[in-house]
């Protein structure tokens, strides 16, 4: 599995790494000892980037992954992001303070098994707390004091990442890029890659749309926010889908499909099109199974993508999904 250095955090990670959020809640019913399997498969591939959050089944997701950094010892050489903030409520700029973080950051360190955290970042907070120098002075804080080796932002606007990438300490920036959402190329990569900050990219298969194994018919559990957050209910409707309409999706991820190397499926072709993209660091696809974990890290092994086939994804993208996409976020 190729490496790259997560931003300022100087640590070397997977390029595909393992999303965590599948583990606790809002997927579908996901067992212990499925997930368990899930975390093995991953890292026997090669993963060494787990990220997560402390409000992923309230807490399960980061003690699962706590059960899996006590099986394998520090000699894994694995690293886990964490997220703090939206525990808070309400979810408001002003929840975020040195007290609430001290109480989130440990009660993470005691689901984790951790005495200081690799990476914690500000889950998605409202636009004004990456403005705030109150925020920041706490966060550095809290690494002085030995809490947490570094710490980044969970984003879903590319004008809150560029705030972000502006601050001295700020190690890395998570942000929603795939196919379908190509808004971070234009600013955000470079600028992060300038600054020397992390890239991380979540919900690079748009919520299991850029697999193409989804059709019309397709349903999902009363549970899955694939349901539940179409239309923005219960968080951003771009966490879900990306914020494509379903039925857009299902058009253009056939079209991609098209595209798909011979050997490969749909899914590599689209985490490999987010590996090609100068200034990502790495990639976190969820995974329900063990052997989804094993095939999206392969993803790495596919040849960088052609231009012909890069052109065509483009194109794809500016027919379809731009109107639909690109001013939002």
């Amino acid at each position: 599995m190729e490496m790259r250095a997560l931003g300022r955090t100087g640590r070397e990670v997977s390029v595909i790494g393992l999303g965590c959020w599948q583990l606790g809640a809002d997927w579908g019913e996901v067992s212990e000892d499925a997930a368990m399997a899930i975390l093995d498969a991953a890292v026997d591939s090669g993963v060494t980037f787990l990220d997560t959050a402390d409000v992923y089944g309230d807490g399960r997701s980061e003690r699962l992954i706590g059960r899996l950094l006590a099986q394998r010892g520090p000699q894994a050489g694995l690293m886990v992001a964490t997220k703090m903030g939206r525990r808070a409520a309400p979810h408001v700029a002003g929840a975020y303070t040195l007290d609430r973080f001290r109480v989130w950051t440990d009660r993470s360190r005691e689901n984790l098994g951790m005495d200081t955290l690799d990476l914690v970042q500000l889950h998605c907070p409202p636009t004004e707390v990456f403005r705030q120098d109150d925020v920041y002075d706490a966060l550095d804080t809290l690494v002085d004091e030995g809490v947490m080796k570094a710490y980044g932002v969970s984003v879903e606007r590319v004008d809150e990442a560029l705030t972000a990438i502006a601050r001295p300490n700020v190690a890395s920036v998570q942000i929603i890029l795939n196919v379908f959402r190509r808004k971070p190329l234009e600013q955000v990569l470079p600028a992060a890659a300038e600054a020397g900050v992390g890239i991380i990219v979540r919900v690079p298969l748009a919520s299991g749309l850029l697999t193409g194994k989804f059709d019309a018919s397709t349903t999902f559990s009363a549970d899955d926010h694939r349901s539940y957050n179409r239309h923005g209910e219960a968080f951003d409707v771009g966490e879900t889908f990306a914020g494509v309409p379903y039925d857009v999706g299902v058009a253009a991820a056939a079209e991609v499909a098209r595209y798909t190397p011979e050997g490969a499926t749909t899914a590599q072709l689209a985490l490999r099109w987010i590996v090609d993209q100068p200034g990502v660091t790495t990639v976190i696809p969820g995974a329900s199974r063990p052997d989804q974990a094993r095939a999206n890290a392969a993803a790495a092994d596919l040849a960088p993508l052609d231009r012909q086939t890069l052109d065509a994804l483009e194109r794809i993208y500016d027919e379809r999904i731009r109107e639909h996409v690109h001013r939002r976020w």
